[in-house]
């Protein structure tokens, strides 16, 4: 079974943010640090730090991992993100030409591609004439 990471990834983000937590801690990955920068540029994360996950107490496994700490966009404990759609699933690639990138709900969401420049934001990728794999949007 294949496990789908940034799926998981940008849904514990939204849950989070409907649960009224402010704080979320998702494993790390080159990945994930990547769409993490995307999203704080777009203004849809506050802030985010890459964490060592402390030890267990009882000598077990799970220490020495790395985990992304990201910080979200409150406006008066309602979360900035409204909704995430992914596109590009492991099982079903789409990939979209420059041309093709549209605005994300009125230019209110962002739509997040993976290009040969690396992940970026509609907006950048348009301006910058590059196409590539439609990841999510976000809004």
């Amino acid at each position: 079974m294949v496990m789908d990471t940034i799926s998981n990834m940008i849904i514990q983000i939204k849950n989070a943010g409907d649960a009224g937590h402010d704080r979320v801690s998702v494993p790390y990955s080159k990945l994930k640090n990547s769409i993490a920068l995307v999203l704080k540029k777009e203004h849809f994360i506050k802030d985010f730090e890459v964490k060592e996950k402390p030890a267990r107490p009882n000598g077990r496994s799970g220490g020495g991992k790395k985990v992304l700490a990201i910080n979200l966009f409150m406006e008066n404990r309602i979360p900035k993100i409204k909704g995430v759609k992914r596109i590009s699933k492991p099982s079903k690639r789409i990939y979209k030409k420059f041309s093709e990138i549209r605005p994300v709900k009125n230019g209110y969401g962002a739509l997040i591609l993976s290009t040969s420049q690396g992940i970026m934001s509609g907006r950048d990728a348009r301006r910058a004439k590059l196409g590539g794999e439609a990841l999510f949007s976000i809004w």
